[in-house]
C-alpha cells in the first residue's frame, strides 16, 4: 500500500512519521513483554537480544564494562539495545511514509531477529517464539493503524471518531489526528508494560518459603566495628546491599513448587530432588564471604553473609560419584553453566547447595530457590545461582560458559585487604585520621593481621575486628596522626598461617586480580 501523497504527506510531516514508527514498536515491545511474563520471561525480544550481545562480547570489553559501570552495566546494555531498536523503528516509520509494506517489513525483520535469538538460546522451546510473534503482531498492527489515520483521518478509527460537528475534520488526515491515535496507543503500551511487571511480582517467590532451623548452626554472630569506625564496611552484608554480577539481564522468577535439582553424569544413581527434599535434609549454617573474579584490587564485589544449605557432599554421596569425573558442571534454569573442580568442592570445606541467606530464603536476585556456595573459590567457578542440575563429568568432555571464554578452571580467591576509609583522593584535616576496611584470606588460615604502610614506610599492625571464621572477611582499623601534604596509604594481609600478601599485580582475567590496595589522600 502506498501512502497518498497529496493529503497525508502535506498534513503529516516526517517527524510525525518517525514518531509513528517508534510508538508502534513500543506497543509491540510492551505486548511482547506481557506475553513473555505470562509464558516465558526469558523469551522477551529485548532480553533475548541483550543476552546474545552479552554472549558475543569479548572478555576484555566485558571486564571494562563491569569496571566502568559496575552493577549498572546491565541497565546500560538494555538501554543501548533499546535505543538502537527505536532508531530503526523511526526509520521504519519514515519508510512507511512512502510505502507501508517497506516500514512494516523493517519492523517485522527486527522482531524476527529477536525471536530467532530467543529460540537458539539454551533451554529454549516452542513457547519461546510466542512473545516474538505477539510483538510482531502488535507492532506491525499498530503501524498499519497509524498509517490508516495518516492516510484517511480519524474517521478510519470508529473508537476515536470525533464528535458529529467535527465529522468533516475527522475525515481528513491531520497531524493532530495522528498524535491523538499515537497517544492512545502509548496508553496501551504503558498498560501492557505495567501488567507485565505485575505478573512478574505475582509469581511464586521467596516470601512463600519458611526455612527450617539448621541441624548444624553457626555460632553467635559477633558485634563488628560498624558503629565504631565511620565508613567501614558492615561485618555482615545486608541482602539488599549484596553485590550481584552475572550474565542475566532480568531477575528470574522460578516456581519453587515445580523446581527440581538433578544430579547426573558419572554417578551410580541419577537423582532428582525437590525443594522440599532439600529442606527435609540436615542443613548447615555457615558464615562465608563471596567474591567475584571481576573484582579489581580494592573493588566492591565482595560480601559476607550467613548461608543455610545442604552439604554438597551429602548430595553427591547419595548419587555415588564415579571414578572419571573431575568437575561438577552446574546448570541454571535457563541453561547457563558453571564449572567447579570436583576435588576442591569435596575436600572438606563447607561447600553447600544454599537455600537461605542471613536468616531468610534466598532472594530472587541471589539465586532463589537454591544456589551453590563453595568457600574459597571465585563465584564464576563455584556459585551457580538458580541451579537445576549438577552433572559429574570431565573437563575434557564438557566446558562451562566461562571456561569456553578462556577463564581459569581452578580459581581460588586471592588474599586481599581493602581500604574503605578514607576514600581515594579525599581531602582530610590534619590530626587523627582513622584508616579502616575489610580483608579476607579464605582457605589460607583466615586473616591473622592487617598491616598499613604510609608513604611506603614500615608496615604497622592495625587493630583487627572480631574473627568470625576463616572463610569470612575481617574488619580492621588504624589511627593515624596525619600531617599536611599528599600521602599514600597501603594495606596488606598476614594470614593466620603466617603468609604475607605480596604486591604481585594481576588483572581480573583469567583468575582474579591481585596486588596491594593503595590510595592517595591530601591532608590540609
Amino acid at each position: 500500500m502506498e501512502t497518498p501523497r497529496t493529503e497525508s504527506n502535506r498534513a503529516v510531516g516526517a517527524p510525525t512519521w518517525a514518531l509513528m514508527g517508534v510508538v508502534s514498536t513500543l506497543v509491540g515491545l510492551a505486548v511482547g513483554q506481557l506475553v513473555a511474563a505470562l509464558v516465558r520471561p526469558d523469551a522477551s525480544p529485548v532480553l533475548a537480544t541483550g543476552s546474545t550481545v552479552i554472549d558475543l562480547t569479548p572478555t576484555p570489553l566485558k571486564n571494562w564494562a563491569i569496571e566502568t559501570f559496575g552493577t549498572a552495566d546491565k541497565a546500560i546494555l538494555l538501554g543501548s539495545v533499546l535505543v538502537v531498536v527505536l532508531v530503526l523503528a523511526a526509520v521504519a516509520g519514515l519508510l512507511a511514509r512512502r510505502r507501508l509494506v517497506a516500514g512494516a517489513t523493517l519492523e517485522g525483520l527486527l522482531v524476527l531477529v529477536a525471536t530467532v535469538l530467543a529460540l537458539v538460546r539454551p533451554q529454549s522451546g516452542v513457547l519461546d517464539a510466542v512473545p516474538g510473534i505477539a510483538t510482531g503482531v502488535a507492532g506491525v498492527g499498530s503501524l498499519v493503524l497509524l498509517h490508516r489515520v495518516a492516510a484517511s483521518g480519524l474517521s478510519s478509527l470508529p473508537w476515536l471518531h470525533p464528535a458529529d460537528d467535527e465529522a468533516d475534520a475527522g475525515a481528513r488526515p491531520t497531524r493532530r489526528g495522528v498524535l491523538l491515535a499515537a497517544g492512545a496507543l502509548a496508553v496501551v503500551a504503558a498498560a501492557a508494560g505495567g501488567a507485565s511487571r505485575l505478573v512478574a511480582r505475582l509469581r511464586t517467590g521467596p516470601a512463600d518459603v519458611t526455612l527450617p532451623p539448621a541441624a548444624d548452626p553457626a555460632g553467635a554472630f559477633p558485634t563488628g566495628l560498624d558503629g565504631k569506625v565511620k565508613g567501614i564496611t558492615p561485618l555482615r552484608t545486608a541482602i539488599g546491599d549484596f553485590y550481584r554480577v552475572d550474565t542475566r539481564l532480568d531477575v528470574p522468577a522460578v516456581d519453587v513448587d515445580s523446581w527440581t535439582l538433578t544430579i547426573d553424569g558419572d554417578v551410580e544413581n541419577e537423582l532428582t530432588f525437590t525443594f522440599d527434599d532439600l529442606l527435609a535434609m540436615d542443613l548447615i549454617e555457615r558464615d562465608i564471604t563471596l567474591t567475584c573474579v571481576s573484582n579489581s584490587v580494592g573493588g566492591p564485589y565482595a560480601g559476607g553473609a550467613r548461608w543455610l544449605g545442604v552439604r554438597l557432599t551429602d548430595l553427591l554421596d547419595q548419587a555415588g560419584v564415579g571414578d572419571r569425573a573431575d568437575q561438577i558442571l552446574s546448570t541454571d534454569f535457563d541453561g547457563m553453566t558453571i564449572s567447579t573442580p570436583l576435588a576442591v568442592a569435596t575436600d572438606g570445606r563447607d561447600a553447600m547447595i544454599a537455600v537461605g541467606m542471613n536468616g531468610e530464603a534466598l532472594s530472587q536476585v541471589h539465586g532463589f530457590p537454591a544456589r551453590m556456595v563453595v568457600p574459597g573459590l571465585y563465584g564464576f567457578v563455584s556459585a551457580c545461582k538458580w541451579i537445576t542440575r549438577m552433572t559429574l563429568t570431565t573437563y575434557d568432555d564438557a566446558q562451562a560458559y566461562w571456561t569456553e571464554r578462556d577463564w581459569a578452571t581452578d580459581a581460588p580467591i586471592k588474599i586481599s585487604a581493602r581500604i574503605d576509609t578514607p576514600a581515594a583522593l579525599e581531602q582530610l584535616d590534619a590530626g587523627e585520621v582513622t584508616i579502616g576496611g575489610v580483608a579476607w584470606a579464605q582457605q589460607s588460615g583466615g586473616v591473622g593481621q592487617v598491616q598499613v604502610s604510609i608513604d611506603g614506610g614500615p608496615w604497622t599492625d592495625a587493630e583487627a575486628g572480631p574473627d568470625v571464621a576463616n572463610d569470612y572477611w575481617r574488619q580492621w582499623f588504624l589511627r593515624w596522626d596525619a600531617e599536611p601534604g599528599s600521602h599514600s596509604i597501603s594495606a596488606r594481609v598476614v594470614t593466620g598461617s603466617g603468609e604475607v600478601q605480596q604486591n604481585v599485580r594481576a588483572d581480573p582475567f583469567p583468575d582474579g586480580a591481585s596486588g596491594i590496595h593503595t590510595l592517595q589522600v591530601t591532608v590540609g
